[in-house]
């Protein structure tokens, strides 16, 4: 099948349009990553997939031709962290201090991201990298030689472990817009981890997105309507999620004042959120300082991802687990134990690249 035929059957707009077969969109998948589709094609295709909105099926064949093309390397029992790949501009990444409190707890967490991308073109974990004097692109494909994993968080440049994205960045950067790699990027599940937490914007995907997930067969997943788009559960008002796991999908509100952490955010909390102060907030809130609305967010995200994981019975005793953690110092102390691991790497890496000029 040609991409021309394809671009017919996605093209006839909204109501002639029809959705295609998992095999169809396999194919177009592989057109567009073998180069047999060209710049132009690709281009239509997102729009008319815009227009349409993609099918489950769809999806599922997009995610598991990109899968194929990806490297990926299995971290036994350990939770992965869907968040936007556009990034964020008015709110907290809870996320990522979140990480190094679970990974202090025992569970192994994968975070993965790509430098900005629109329609947000927000701050990124990439840009958070690139604060710590780490640069991304040289983080090779080679996880038995990246001492950073064993700290229990893996950090994954997408566009270096699937190429393919690489090569597509500059159709979805002039593009300017959603589309379907938005979705099925978060999804390429690099580690094999059975467990997920992945953010949605709209609350009218939430029953596509869940059909999706419980065909990727992870053990359980929890979808979330999150600050941005993002994973991160709110910590001034509820969050709605679908919990998804054992053949059922459920919406599940999640209630900060249920558990005694609903706290207001601070008046500035809307002001443009910049790559500096992701890091210095995060790096408060690991060492206890930060204002108590960050902390409790980290708090009852890391208290409902231990429970999606089964690492704690309830959410309760999980919150009071990451509480004891995080009075012990241990995420900090792992915080800086990756960081200065990933320095180390980032310096091999760049000596390695220099030997072959040297020679």
């Amino acid at each position: 099948m040609t991409m021309t035929e394809i671009l017919k059957e996605v093209g006839r707009g909204k109501r002639g349009a029809r959705d295609l077969t998992y095999e169809e969109a396999s194919a177009a998948a592989e057109l567009m990553i073998g180069g047999q589709a060209t710049a132009a094609q690709i281009g239509a295709f997102f729009m008319a997939q815009r227009i349409k909105l993609e099918s489950v099926e769809e999806l599922k064949a997009f995610v598991t031709t990109f899968r194929k093309h990806a490297h990926r390397s299995p971290i036994p029992q350990g939770l992965d962290c869907a968040g936007p790949y556009d990034g964020r501009t008015t709110s907290f990444m809870a996320t990522f201090a979140t990480s190094f409190l679970l990974a202090a707890g025992g569970l192994p967490v994968t975070l993965h991201g790509t430098p900005s991308l629109p329609p947000k073109w927000g701050v990124t974990l990439t840009d958070l990298l690139g604060e710590l004097g780490v640069d991304s692109r040289l983080m090779e494909w080679a996880p038995a030689a990246r001492p950073a994993d064993f700290a229990g968080v893996r950090f994954v440049p997408a566009e270096v472990w699937c190429p393919p994205l690489a090569k597509l960045r500059p159709i979805r950067e002039e593009l300017g817009l959603r589309t379907i790699l938005n979705t099925i990027e978060k999804l390429l599940d690099f580690s094999d981890s059975p467990y997920l937490v992945y953010g949605v914007y709209h609350n009218t995907v939430f029953d596509r997105m869940a059909q999706l997930i419980e065909q990727l067969d992870y053990r359980r997943a929890l979808i979330v309507q999150g600050a941005q788009g993002s994973e991160d559960l709110f910590i001034d008002r509820p969050t709605r999620t679908y919990v998804v796991g054992g053949g059922e999908a459920r919406l599940h509100l999640i209630d900060p004042e249920t558990y005694g952490l609903d706290t207001p955010l601070p008046e500035e909390d809307d002001i443009s959120w910049t790559v500096t102060k992701q890091l210095q907030v995060t790096e408060q809130v690991l060492q206890g300082q930060a204002h108590p609305a960050y902390v409790n967010q980290v708090l009852l995200n890391g208290a409902v991802r231990l429970e999606l994981a089964g690492r704690v019975d309830s959410v309760e005793e999980g919150i009071y687990t990451c509480k004891a953690l995080l009075d012990d110092g241990s995420p900090w102390a792992t915080y800086c134990s990756w960081r200065d691991t990933l320095r180390r790497e980032q310096a091999a890496a760049t000596e390695r690249a220099k030997a072959p000029h040297q020679a």
